[in-house]
């Protein structure tokens, strides 16, 4: 069983794990459109934000460079009002966090997170600690966690599934990527093939031309000598 929230924006999607050990499935089945809230320095619940569809396609990546980029650019299009949400909510649902004045908000790509066997149950770190933002002095806003609290939903999703149908679309759309790119290659080395033949042809033509310049019309002895003559 999962939470689910309702933010002020319908395109996105707000879920948090029940407990450590629902944090640990969440780790395994979510999404790279997925955004991970915590309070920093203190334990709390991983909140996630799901971006709309979309926002993370990396069917025609070609390198990390650009899927890191298309990270970076998901992560800044999410507007400001809704990061204040889900750190107001990320606040709210830690045992001292929400007891304190103010906490620092960290939040990170589902991509950025790492898991490794020495960690305990819900524990995570990052692969790239440049790759996280950070939210200070996050101060509690009553109206906010009322209403986010208000929505609070506790759902039964099958996680695994949904994650195996939306990586079975991706892998799909790779392939067509992969398939155009391959189509586009041969056009390209057939058309090159083309034009490295017409040169061919144009050069030989010119050296045709150049190589009957002065050449004997008559075929006469003197007109021999004459040619000769030229050259010498």
């Amino acid at each position: 069983m999962v939470f689910f929230f309702t933010c002020s924006d319908p395109r996105y999607v707000v879920f948090m794990g029940r407990d450590k050990f629902e944090n640990e499935e969440l780790l395994k089945y979510s999404w790279p459109e997925d955004i991970w809230f915590h309070v920093d320095k203190y334990s709390s619940a991983h909140v996630y934000l799901r971006l709309p569809p979309g926002s993370v396609d990396l069917s025609q990546v070609k390198d990390k460079a650009a899927a890191k980029q298309i990270l970076l650019d998901a992560v800044a299009s999410v507007p400001e009002k809704i990061v204040m949400e889900m750190a107001q909510l990320t606040k709210e649902n830690s045992i001292d966090g929400c007891k304190a004045s103010e906490v620092d908000i960290v939040y990170t790509p589902f991509l950025n997170l790492k898991k490794e066997e020495r960690m305990d149950t819900g524990q995570v770190g990052f692969k790239d600690e440049s790759f996280r933002t950070l939210l200070r002095h996050v101060s509690k806003d009553k109206e906010v966690v009322k209403r986010l609290e208000k929505s609070r939903e506790e759902r039964k999703v099958d996680f695994a599934k949904e994650k195996e149908q939306r990586d079975g679309e991706e892998r799909m759309r790779r392939r067509k990527f992969i398939e155009e790119l391959k189509l586009k290659e041969k056009e390209e080395a057939r058309k090159h093939a083309e034009e490295k033949e017409l040169k061919s042809y144009a050069a030989l033509q010119d050296l045709e031309k150049t190589s009957n310049v002065g050449v004997s019309k008559t075929g006469t002895v003197e007109e021999c000598r004459e040619i000769e003559e030229d050259f010498m």
